[in-house]
């Protein structure tokens, strides 16, 4: 099965610092490319764990006794770490988003490049499809998915005509929906905005910031002192819950001081923000709004 490469594959690896004796995690394995180069530095006693919801990914498996992959959505990192006897790691991996496989099979519904049938589920096991969005979601809660998810100003007058739409049949395809909001398509600019659309559906469909929110959460815990996190994100909604988490331990305010009046946090920045090179975005179009950011345990 064709997955493409991996994104910032060195980078993303490297800012795992590895020890060839740690035990790491890959949650988004997808093709394996960053579980491969995660084993190719880890020596005999060295061991990984990987997760993906997604069946496909699971043909992918790797035939090494050091390693195992779970068929679980990551936001139970914890709960299926426990369950083989894992407490502690020195890493966690992850590249959130939509892999380049799930963007390229036209009926998975993600990509804004084919005709589909609406339903963009990174678990196709899940009731909730874009389809059940769609159809089926209030006209208010429409626009709170395409508002707040997608970024677009004209959410409430799209979900308005979704609903008046609907009315007169059911929206069943992807060239339904983008017939039905052409107006707010214009020419020059409506791969973007038709790319927010899909992204905002995606984003509640698969309850992306729900998940993201509940694993990160579970991170520190799951670190030993000195232990890694490298991150990569596609979009502001991830990023910055990303780099307020890795900043405050927390997704709102501020945390609790000490009496010294220094911050009480269980992680630190490593480096700044990584972003791939000019050649890597050529190479790899997927990669163009790629940002990497890694945290250590304190």
């Amino acid at each position: 099965m064709e997955y493409h490469n991996p994104v910032l594959l060195n980078e993303t690896v490297d800012g795992l610092n590895i020890n060839p004796s740690g035990v790491y995690v890959d949650v988004t394995f997808g093709g394996g490319g960053h579980s491969k180069e995660i084993l190719n530095r880890l020596n005999d006693r060295g061991r990984l764990y990987a997760f993906d919801q997604d069946e496909d990914a699971l043909a992918n498996a790797l035939d090494d006794d050091r390693f195992t992959l779970i068929h679980e959505n990551f936001r139970y990192i914890k709960r299926f770490l426990r369950f083989h006897g894992v407490k502690k790691v020195d890493g966690i991996l992850a590249d959130f988003g939509v892999s380049s496989h799930q963007f390229d099979m036209a009926e998975r519904g993600f990509s804004t490049r084919f005709e589909a049938d609406l339903d963009m589920r990174m678990n196709r096991q899940n009731e909730l499809s874009a389809f059940h969005v769609v159809n089926e979601y209030e006209e208010e809660s429409l626009r709170r998915v395409l508002s707040q998810y997608g970024e677009l100003r004209s959410a409430p007058a799209m979900a308005r005509l979704i609903v008046e739409n609907r009315r007169n049949e059911q929206i069943v395809t992807s060239k339904q929906l983008k017939a039905i909001l052409k107006k707010f398509l214009p020419p020059r600019h409506e791969n973007k905005v038709l790319a927010q659309i899909y992204q905002a559906i995606r984003i509640e469909v698969n309850q992306e910031i729900e998940v993201l929110k509940e694993f990160l959460l579970q991170t520190p815990e799951l670190l030993d002192t000195g232990g890694r996190l490298s991150f990569i994100s596609y979009h502001s909604l991830e990023d910055r819950l990303v780099k307020r988490f890795i900043r405050n331990g927390m997704f709102e305010g501020e945390p609790e001081r000490d009496m010294f009046g220094n911050f009480e946090v269980p992680l630190k920045k490593v480096n700044g923000l990584i972003v791939p090179s000019s050649e890597e975005v050529k190479e790899n179009n997927r990669a163009r709004s790629a940002k990497l950011r890694i945290a250590e345990k304190l």
